[in-house]
């Protein structure tokens, strides 16, 4: 829970002036730790706070009697008459102010079980009591109260005219192919096999009549290394950091089309994937020419051909389980497979240098084995590879969490172990070796803590919520999120659906900039909670923000292009759920208008 969060005093006392007057309140009152809670949740009053003037001190008060001076009042005897004539608010009195209620009492006062300050007006009192905690008042409605702090979220009605959308750009199999087939991530995976299958087809040509035949085995095991590292490099959290941090200082005075460019540098993962598939592919090279060798008797060592099978055996799998229908319908199988199977691949890649080596060394005038190994490219590749294998582990640890339960759909997850910067993800687990589960973090106002919204979107998820862990480990350091690309763009739209919302806040509480913002989701108020919805209003106090439990699904596509227009935005950013986020981005780039959003590839 978020050190600003106050108990739920509040709703206990809402559901018992509802429910049955101030009888119910008092009882409310004696049980604070039993929740309450009414339909007509805190969440749809604006609040507002107000320093009041010191406490007096003659009042003492045990759970059936509140002593005034000198004067003893049962509480046994307060009924709905005599509270109301006393000044409790009851659910006439709120039907006949409208909804509105308004006390002077504090937290600790109601916990002693009747309010003492109206009971001071009635009787008399020449000094009524005055709390040193702050005024609270909740207006049901739009109504904004006078105060310098006020919450003043709505639930907005889709509009019945929006802004037409104009006709997609080019004919409809040129926009699948470009939009749908050859992304950004595809075009970035291609470049990278070309790259490499150039040189191979190469080497095999012009080294096709060699003795041994085939190109020299070094340079191939070396090729190996190299595009295995690439595909490290672009997935290692100081490397993407540095390299977000560089695309975000484009300038706003860049043409729009180069910041467009530039903000798709989170499709990077066409670089890994690309690097990861060309290394498979010069070792299935680098297999057959062992194989070769050891066939016609000019490479006798078993040992090296074994491990290289068995690697090449790995490679393959690692791709296999990286296809994408693969990874959605089972990514913990997809998860492990990388991991163990990456690992065990490291260590195999050791074991076959280190026996190629030492074979190289045993040949006349050949160098010792300690200095083979040093002159080997591969080893100083492979010896980098292990290196960033090994960093983030280093960074294991389990922190202290806080879980604060926003609904039976949703948690959100304080921590306290560190500070940290703007549009931020944190992977968090319960069993590092089983899965990890990646978060954008909301930086708290104070600055020295953060927490993150889980929402219900499987088994690992709905146990978060059902029973929420005090602790969680964590590895390595924040990565940035695909949101920091917005602060390349004068101003841009906010799509998000659910628990897309924490991304969104990420970067609006800790980065403001000129925004609209459309959130579609059952039930926001009661799924999420008041803090959610107050953070919401401000970062945009226009946000809209659609009950789709009272309005049904709206036309997403639609409503975003409205508001880009309306906003005159420069860009579309949309965090949802898979084939949501596909179709806004379609939707508006098949029409022209920058879009972006998680493209799922880990």
């Amino acid at each position: 829970m978020s050190q600003e969060h106050r108990p739920d005093r509040w709703d206990m006392v809402n559901a018992s002036v509802h429910s049955s007057g101030a009888a119910s309140f008092i009882t409310a009152m004696e049980s604070p730790t039993k929740d309450t809670r009414s339909p007509k949740s805190p969440s749809s009053y604006h609040t507002t706070h107000q320093k009041q003037p010191a406490k007096n001190e003659n009042i003492k008060t045990d759970p059936s009697n509140l002593i005034i001076g000198n004067t003893t009042f049962h509480s046994e005897n307060l009924t709905t008459a005599t509270a109301s004539s006393l000044g409790y608010p009851t659910e006439s009195s709120l039907e006949e102010h409208d909804g509105t209620l308004t006390t002077n009492t504090s937290f600790d006062d109601l916990e002693k079980g009747i309010g003492p300050v109206l009971v001071q007006h009635q009787i008399g009192a020449k000094e009524p009591e005055k709390s040193d905690m702050d005024v609270m008042t909740r207006t049901r409605g739009n109504h904004t109260a006078n105060s310098s702090y006020t919450s003043t979220w709505k639930i907005s009605v889709p509009p019945e005219n929006p802004a037409a959308l104009p006709t997609k750009r080019a004919g409809r199999i040129c926009r699948g192919i470009r939009h749908n087939f050859f992304t950004v991530y595809q075009r970035l995976f291609v470049i990278c096999l070309i790259a490499n299958l150039i040189p191979i087809i190469v080497l095999l040509v012009t080294n096709r009549h060699s003795q041994p035949w085939g190109p020299d085995r070094g340079s191939v095991a070396t090729a190996v290394a190299a595009n295995v590292l690439a595909a490290f490099l672009i997935r290692q959290e100081h490397v993407l950091n540095a390299f977000y941090a560089v695309m975000c200082a484009t300038p706003w005075w860049f043409p729009l089309r180069i910041r467009r460019m530039v903000a798709k540098f989170y499709h990077f993962g066409g670089v890994h994937s690309g690097c990861a598939t060309s290394a498979t592919v010069w070792f299935v090279l680098f297999t057959a020419l062992v194989t070769t060798d050891y066939a016609s008797g000019h490479y006798a060592q078993p040992g090296v051909m074994a491990i290289s099978y068995l690697l090449l055996g790995l490679f393959i799998s690692i791709c296999l389980s990286a296809i994408p229908k693969f990874r959605f319908v089972s990514h913990n199988a997809f998860e492990a497979v990388h991991r163990f199977a990456g690992w065990t691949a490291v260590a195999l890649f050791w074991a076959l240098i280190l026996l190629v080596s030492k074979a190289a060394s045993e040949a006349p005038g050949a160098d010792s084995l300690g200095m083979t190994v040093v002159k080997s490219p591969a080893f100083w590749l492979l010896a980098a590879i292990t290196f960033f294998t090994v960093l983030p582990w280093l960074r294991l640890r389990k922190v202290e969490a806080f879980p604060e339960i926003l609904s039976n759909h949703a948690v959100r997850i304080h921590f306290k172990y560190m500070k940290i910067g703007p549009i931020l993800g944190v992977r968090i687990s319960d069993n590092p070796l089983k899965e990890w589960h990646a978060f954008a973090s909301i930086p708290a106002a104070d600055g020295q803590s953060f927490s993150l919204i889980v929402s219900d979107a499987g088994d690992w998820t709905k146990r978060q919520i059902t029973n929420p862990s005090n602790a969680y480990w964590v590895r390595g350091i924040p990565i940035t999120g695909i949101l920091r690309m917005a602060i390349v763009f004068r101003r841009i739209v906010l799509v998000a659906t659910g628990s897309g919302i924490g991304p969104c806040l990420s970067m609006l509480v800790s980065h403001p900039m000129p925004c609209r913002l459309l959130w579609s989701t059952p039930n926001p108020e009661q799924t999420y909670g008041e803090n959610i919805m107050e953070a919401v209003c401000k970062a945009d106090p226009d946000a809209m923000i659609i009950n789709t439990r009272a309005s049904g699904r709206p036309d997403i596509v639609a409503l975003t292009y409205h508001l880009y227009v309306q906003s005159n935005a420069e860009a579309v950013f949309c965090i949802s759920n898979n084939s949501l986020t596909r179709k806004v981005v379609y939707g508006m780039e098949s029409r022209g208008i920058p879009a972006y959003g998680p493209i799922w590839d880990s």
